[in-house]
């Protein structure tokens, strides 16, 4: 499945036409549909995930699990790991994606403590 049809699937479980998601991502018209044959940037790909309620990974087809984001901190969390695509050239695991990820988490809550 392309992100495109994700896309499209999940704006049909969430009652909204691609245009409507277009417009509520804060795109000029037929952005979305454009996904069919180009990328899209990453910030457009985070716009969408955000007013679908779903994670990055998600509409990228990297995990099946929608993921909702359920507070800022995963979307923080999300974004620190949309920077590290490889180690030592080669792509991450997803094993190694969730170590990261609780690492992340454990360091935004101490700097949380100390402020």
């Amino acid at each position: 499945m392309t992100m495109f049809d994700r896309v499209k699937e999940i704006s049909k479980k969430r009652g909204l036409s691609l245009a409507q998601l277009n417009e509520k991502a804060g795109f000029k018209q037929n952005v979305i549909y454009s996904w069919k044959t180009k990328t899209p940037s990453i910030d457009k790909v985070e716009s969408v995930a955000k007013v679908l309620g779903v994670s990055v990974d998600y509409l990228l087809g990297k995990t099946e699990k929608e993921e909702p984001m359920n507070n800022t901190r995963d979307m923080e969390v999300e974004e620190a790991l949309n920077s590290v695509r490889m180690y030592q050239g080669k792509p991450i695991s997803d094993a190694q994606r969730e170590t990261m990820k609780g690492i992340i988490r454990a360091y935004l809550d101490a700097q949380d403590k100390n402020e």
